[in-house]
């Protein structure tokens, strides 16, 4: 919410959709004034900021953009008051044929019979749209557009190439120079970008959407997925591997066919079969749950994989590691008793803690609901998400977690961990999913006390959400120089002159043998240009060996977040990096 301030001193709170808003009304109406044969289209408020898009004869160029945003400025010191005014469909029609806006009048023509055809009005500027707004132009303080990119109209590629721009606004000058500052520092930590200046991975036009993991980067996906495997085995969890490929059948049994069929990659098999590469696990932990009779006693029932999945996101959706189309998955489906539900997503909320915690991130939870395009009887859903609501409200407290209603899962509903960053980015991570279909659609069964046989709840959930997506983003939280225990370089060896590369190979070797990740930097180059490359690829330790270290033998030591810390035994280092690691990740 945005305070801004009103006539006799008195103070409102708006939303920022609003705010924001009523700034792309402003961003339109500076268009006008300039050029003023471009014509309108829409121009809505989205999470940060506000775009419109603009049938345009040539592209903005960076000197259109600044133009615009001094006109914008103009336009919020004239203070012009928003009107807001209703006319009937033929009326607005005619009046948007009169301004010569074509977009417009398609937007008109296709709302349905009976619908309020609003505008707003401010000075000579008038556009139709639903509102609100605020009361004047001169309520925006403080402006900046952003960028400005080509789109199409209605979002169709086979429509008319429209120009967007896109831009913020705030109240005061200091929430935008914040906020400016924090775009600045996150191109920094772009994890694209320091993908390829680390070594991490890269993408190719050849697999849009499918990452190339390089040595570096892919021993570090090992370390998570070995940690991950770690702690879930101290917990009872089974780790089981299936088919990438699997018939059209399972997919239509699960109910994937009707309600996610266009996501998927589906083939066609030398018989005619249509087949699919898996989008998500679930189906193929049912077919191991399927091989053995099971019962009361063998519930909770954890089965998890890190399988790779596919997904056939749209191009202009992908982004790094963010949006991808090949990904591995930190899954687990747990079988249990409705008499287990609360019990279990406890210990699955608590594990999530115990991850994000390591890796300083503060997460919030939030509750989704059954969305239009649900699966199986309402009863069944309203059962599932009474149990969520409460267990957040006895983890949370009945205020103190978000409710998005109609964002479950087309077969049940779900609580998603949303986490921040070190830049107050918020981003959706893991999540926890109840789920009373699946397992009536497969026929699962359970034998419980009295040798009934029962149906098993099924828990979807996953906490890191992907393994791709999470290393992308604390690649950014860390801005690259990742924790000594997850860094796949944890030290790097530095001799002075080829002298000292026999005593420095044997160092290496103590190091290796204790399994600390080290490499040895052999080149004849000048020592100070080697230290600032290692630096550069954001090691945690340096360690320089000249003939003093040697003749003590001894390391010269610069940790990453201290500098220089002077020289030490060989043991005392290794001694030094161990109880850090351990500490870490206790």
């Amino acid at each position: 919410m945005f305070k801004i301030k009103l006539e006799g001193g008195k103070t409102m709170e708006v939303e920022e959709s609003m705010y924001w808003h009523t700034t792309a009304h402003i961003l339109a109406q500076a268009v006008k004034r300039l050029f003023p044969n471009y014509k309108l289209t829409i121009g809505p408020s989205i999470e940060n900021g506000f775009y419109y898009d603009f049938d345009v004869e040539k592209p903005f160029t960076e000197e259109d953009i600044a133009k615009l945003e001094e006109e914008m400025k103009k336009i919020i010191k004239e203070d012009l008051e928003l009107e807001r005014f209703e006319l009937p469909r033929e009326e607005a029609i005619k009046l948007m044929n009169d301004r010569e806006e074509p977009y417009k009048v398609e937007l008109i023509k296709d709302l349905p019979e009976g619908e309020v055809i609003s505008f707003y009005k401010q000075g000579e500027f008038v556009d139709l749209c639903r509102g609100p707004h605020l009361p004047s132009t001169g309520k925006v303080k403080a402006v900046k557009l952003l960028s400005s990119s080509s789109s199409y109209w209605r979002g169709d590629e086979t429509k008319q190439t429209l120009q967007r721009i896109y831009g913020i606004s705030f109240p005061k000058q200091s929430q935008l120079d914040e906020y400016l500052f924090m775009i600045e520092e996150a191109k920094k930590r772009d994890h694209r970008k320091l993908g390829k200046e680390l070594d991490l991975f890269f993408f190719d036009e050849t697999a849009p959407g499918m990452a190339y993991w390089l040595p570096k980067g892919f021993k570090m996906m090992n370390i998570l997925i070995d940690f991950w495997r770690k702690e879930h085995e101290k917990r009872g969890y089974q780790e089981f591997s299936g088919p990438q490929l699997n018939s059209s059948s399972l997919w239509k049994t699960s109910g994937h066919w009707d309600h996610y069929k266009e996501d998927m990659f589906v083939l066609t098999d030398t018989d005619g079969n249509e087949q699919a590469l898996k989008p998500m696990n679930c189906p193929n932990s049912i077919k191991v749950y399927q091989t053995k009779l099971r019962s009361y006693k063998d519930l909770p029932l954890r089965f998890n994989d890190v399988d790779v999945i596919h997904r056939n996101e749209k191009s202009g959706q992908l982004n790094g590691l963010f949006r991808v189309r090949m990904f591995r998955q930190d899954d687990s489906h747990n079988y249990i008793m409705e008499s287990q539900i609360k019990d279990e997503i406890k210990d699955i909320l608590e594990i999530a803690k115990k991850f994000y915690d390591i890796f300083g991130l503060e997460f919030m939870l939030t509750l989704s609901t059954r969305p239009k395009d649900y699966m199986g009887e309402i009863s069944l859903w309203e059962k599932a998400e009474a149990n969520l609501r409460e267990v957040l409200d006895e983890i949370c407290g009945k205020d103190n977690y978000r409710v998005n209603e109609g964002d479950g899962a087309f077969y049940g509903p779900k609580i998603d961990i949303k986490m921040k960053d070190c830049l107050g980015r918020e981003w959706q991570m893991g999540t926890v999913q109840v789920d009373f279909q699946l397992p009536l659609r497969f026929n699962l069964s359970y034998i419980d006390k009295e040798g009934e046989k029962k149906t098993p709840i099924m828990i979807h959930r996953a906490l890191f959400g992907s393994f791709e997506r999470f290393i992308g983003i604390i690649t950014e939280h860390f801005a690259g120089a990742f924790p000594t225990w997850l860094a796949p370089v944890q030290v790097k060896i530095l001799p002075i002159t080829d002298k000292q590369l026999e005593y420095s190979k044997k160092v290496q070797e103590q190091l290796n043998e204790k399994g600390i990740r080290v490499e040895l930097d052999e080149r004849q180059e000048k020592l100070g240009y080697k230290i600032r490359e290692a630096q550069m690829s954001k090691v945690p330790y340096i360690l320089v060996i000249g003939d003093k270290e040697i003749e003590k033998n001894s390391v010269g030591v610069r940790a990453r977040k201290e500098g220089d810390i002077g020289k030490m035994s060989v043991e005392d280092f290794i001694t030094r990096i161990e109880e850090e690691i351990e500490n870490y990740t206790l």
